[in-house]
């Protein structure tokens, strides 16, 4: 992982930046309630259910690995002005540390939100359900078991996060409460309606089993049935072990796996080189942290169920 700018330098930087034109300035005047969001996801979400009445900046520009982050200055000011701060405890250190100097208006983490049932998983990359945390930690004393963020993975709870962040925003804008209701209630449907689509599109295949080049796609398996092995584990940096790979061989051989899913803002080599090895496909899974020009949440996750669909064999 990149090595993140540190507040010290961040903070001695600013005074350029204040005593001069600044990209801040023009945040100043922005209309609505400013909201900073952490990666593409939460943008997502408050900018479907705010309209009008938000500005929302996404720290992570396009093609950056949310988890590589590191601030600029003028991020850090933005930061301070930001009247909503939505993030993701654990996921990106340089954010959150910015944020405890900063200390934003009001803000909202994404893992404290309740009724998520949050998952977790260990560095290699096997995924355990929050009901069986107990009994996972004494069968896997010795690895740390954290917990897993893509959450916006599964729409059900996509729709348990938006209503936090509704919430959230009228708490910030009492006066504008109905208008973030009657939005919500309109994202909530589209949410609802690509559920139905992965509910039927996944009703009737083959296999079940999705081999993944990182841990992130837990909540999708677990929302319609389908179990993940990951070559590594929740950060797509970490390198799996010789054992964890021959072990997804055995399992994918076991199973007639016909793919091998990688990712669009992470290296492909380990899963193509994987694939390779078993002289079977690769092809993208992509967990949403970012997105391309042209590209929105919807679009990104029905190109996800179709892959799933062909790779799974599903009728």
């Amino acid at each position: 992982m990149k090595k993140k700018l540190s507040i010290l330098a961040v903070v001695t930087s600013l005074g350029l930046i204040l005593s001069g034109c600044s990209s801040s300035d023009s945040n100043s005047d922005a209309s609505g309630i400013k909201v900073v969001a952490a990666m593409y996801p939460l943008e997502f979400v408050a900018t479907s259910i705010g309209g009008d009445l938000v500005s929302v900046e996404n720290f992570t520009p396009p093609g950056v690995e949310p988890h590589d982050l590191e601030l600029t200055p003028s991020q850090v000011v933005t930061l301070d002005d930001a009247d909503l701060l939505l993030y993701i405890s654990g996921f990106q250190p340089a954010l959150e540390e910015a944020a405890q100097q900063s200390a934003p208006a009001n803000s909202l983490d994404l893992l404290s939100v309740n009724g998520l049932n949050l998952l977790s998983a260990t560095e290699d990359g096997h995924n355990h359900g929050a009901e069986d945390k107990h009994a996972d930690e004494e069968a896997h004393s010795d690895e740390e078991l954290v917990s897993d963020p893509h959450v916006w993975l599964d729409p059900e709870r996509l729709v348990v996060v938006a209503k936090a962040v509704a919430a959230k925003l009228s708490e910030v804008d009492p006066d504008n409460s109905e208008v973030f209701a009657s939005n919500l209630a309109a994202f909530v449907a589209e949410l609802e309606t690509l559920d139905q689509k992965f509910l039927t599109g996944l009703a009737s295949c083959e296999r079940d089993l999705i081999v993944t080049a990182h841990a992130a796609f837990g909540y999708l398996a677990d929302a319609y049935g389908l179990t993940q092995e990951a070559i590594a584990g929740l950060s797509p940096e970490s390198e799996p072990t010789p054992k964890r790979l021959n072990e997804i061989g055995k399992e994918a051989k076991a199973d007639g796996t016909t793919t091998i899913f990688f990712e669009t803002l992470a290296s492909p080599k380990v899963a193509q080189t994987l694939a390779d090895d078993l002289n079977i496909d690769a092809a993208v899974l992509d967990p949403i942290e970012g997105i391309s020009e042209g590209q929105t949440y919807f679009s990104i996750m029905e190109s996800n169920l179709e892959a799933l669909r062909k790779a799974l064999n599903c009728k």
